[in-house]
């Protein structure tokens, strides 16, 4: 709340005028110019009904889904993992940056829009990191997008409730098979979660190793329903 509070002082404050994180030539106090907004990347297309990939039809589950079938319901993404939104969460990943990480907060509240009917969770779940790489960066981006939504959708946010049990391999350079292999029992859950529809939140999914894991750890713990909700989700065309 009175981080919240304080938000809004900095936005309405002249004192403390932001410019957009993308051109940086234009005020915009909630981190994106009206300017940049239209340009930022999302293509109309058929999607996979399961991981949201570009597909040709999106009737049916793509190849990968229907080789291994993700342990989520389905994953949704409010914007494509390309430029120049890919450079900005990039920047945001490997260091404390308030505004960015703001911008990029807000930004997630668009899934919202592309699909109005959303129904509100039992909970919402930021996917965590490891505690070392979390004391080396020194904050975890997707618990600022979880929190963007929950506030907006009052839904409960369980920041605690999971967490990583290792510190596994960095996904980059593996392939779909080994960061399965990678995140094989990487998560824990706290409590029982017996009937919950939960929502998991990221920034980034390619493959969707990391919450088909943490999909697979909850519905073991009892939830019933799982979906994956990311900021961006990076595109192989499947058929």
């Amino acid at each position: 709340m009175l981080s919240n509070l304080l938000g809004h002082l900095v936005d309405s404050c002249s004192l403390f005028e932001q410019h957009c994180q993308f051109c940086g030539q234009r005020p915009a106090p909630h981190g994106v110019c009206q300017c940049c907004l239209p340009a930022l990347p999302y293509q109309i297309t058929a999607r996979c009904p399961q991981c949201h990939a570009q597909v040709n039809s999106g009737h049916a589950p793509c190849g990968d889904c229907q080789q291994l079938r993700p342990a989520f319901d389905r994953l949704l993404a409010a914007y494509d993992y390309d430029y120049p939104l890919d450079g900005l969460i990039a920047r945001c990943k490997y260091g404390p940056q308030p505004a960015l990480q703001g911008a990029l907060a807000g930004l997630m509240r668009t899934l919202l829009q592309r699909h109005p009917a959303l129904p509100v969770p039992d909970l919402i779940i930021p996917v965590p990191l490891a505690a070392a790489r979390l004391a080396a960066r020194g904050f975890n981006l997707p618990d600022a997008l979880a929190d963007a939504l929950a506030v907006t959708m009052r839904a409960p946010l369980a920041r605690d409730l999971c967490w990583r049990k290792r510190n596994t391999v960095p996904q980059a350079g593996l392939d779909r098979t080994e960061r399965l292999a990678n995140l094989r029992d990487a998560f824990g859950v706290k409590h029982r979660c017996d009937g919950l529809f939960i929502a998991i939140v990221d920034d980034v999914a390619s493959t969707g190793a990391t919450l088909h894991a943490l999909s697979k750890t909850l519905k073991k713990a009892g939830a019933k329903r799982v979906e994956a909700w990311v900021l961006a989700k990076a595109h192989f065309r499947h058929t």
